[in-house]
């Protein structure tokens, strides 16, 4: 899979300033996107803070660590019960 070229806060300031009045043609040329991949992010991203950004990704890893965790554990759970 390709690498992003935009961290998500880059995304999220260039959102804001697309909120604040800026042209979404001039700053997609600006930053080398087409106007469909800026109007995904900002479906993505739109209404989020860099705050708000951080606590998702910290979510999002945490959901990723218990869904590995439960298979472990349930594993561990049988072999338990057969014994």
């Amino acid at each position: 899979m390709k690498k992003a070229r935009f961290t998500e806060t880059q995304i999220v300031k260039a959102i804001q300033e697309h909120e604040h009045g800026r042209d979404a043609k001039n700053l997609c040329r600006e930053l080398g996107v087409s106007t469909a991949a800026f109007y995904k992010w900002r479906q993505r991203y739109g209404g989020m803070e860099v705050q708000e950004l951080k606590k998702l990704k910290e979510l999002e890893e945490e959901n990723s660590r218990l869904k590995h965790m439960y298979p472990n554990l349930s594993l561990v759970h049988e072999a338990l019960k057969d014994l």
